[in-house]
């Protein structure tokens, strides 16, 4: 039996500064680094989601409901769509990208990220890491679940931003997929000011909440 840590978007435009900022995002990032520096021999696998848009429909809007449309975000191949700087990948063993051309929440709708791809650091203005095979969906990219599974994993640990969007529909997605899942609150920031009901709706879908 093995166990992973999933980490949830932890991605410049969602945290301070980004076009879809979320309160405590930055202070998260390095708080989930810092728990990896003193836990991460607890873990087999440590995998990190990312929204990753090139043409996601009206998951974009001009005037976003902030609940199916939002302001642009997480563009494929831009600043915003790295990881933010404060997130150690060190001990990160893959890469899992969504949302190219719909809204997508859960990390379980996301494809493995080629292993030539950058996940951060500098790069030329409008480059695309990997190459633009690695933007494309392919009908034979690994999805998460998958590789969770080759890699014998039955718990994970969930943490990331946002609480009350992509982790607690990553959380879900992973307990209906059959996974042990515990979400560690205190390394996650939400969207709104109350996450009691988030909270509440991923205990009572199977998540334990520590």
């Amino acid at each position: 039996m093995s166990r992973a840590l999933i980490i949830v978007d932890v991605q410049n435009d969602f945290c301070e500064g980004g076009s879809l900022a979320v309160a405590g995002g930055a202070a998260v990032a390095g708080a989930i680094s810092e728990y990896l520096d003193a836990h991460h021999t607890e873990f087999d696998h440590v995998v990190a989601t990312q929204d990753w848009h090139i043409d996601p429909g009206s998951h974009f809007s001009e005037a976003p409901d902030y609940k199916d449309s939002w302001p642009r975000h997480c563009v494929a191949g831009t600043r915003g769509a790295d990881l933010h700087p404060d997130l150690d990948t060190e001990y990160i063993d893959a890469y899992f990208r969504k949302g190219q051309f719909a809204a997508a929440y859960s990390g379980f709708e996301g494809l493995l990220a080629p292993e030539d791809a950058v996940p951060t650091g500098e790069r030329q203005p409008g480059a695309l890491p990997g190459g633009q095979a690695d933007l494309e969906s392919d009908e034979d990219a690994i999805g998460l679940d998958d590789w969770l599974q080759s890699h014998d994993v039955e718990d994970v640990v969930v943490v990331g931003i946002a609480t009350d969007y992509c982790v607690k529909a990553t959380a879900l997605d992973a307990v209906q997929a059959g996974y042990g899942v515990t979400v560690v609150r205190r390394l996650t920031a939400g969207i709104a000011e109350d996450l009691e009901d988030a909270v509440a709706e991923m205990e009572l879908g199977g998540a334990e909440i520590a």
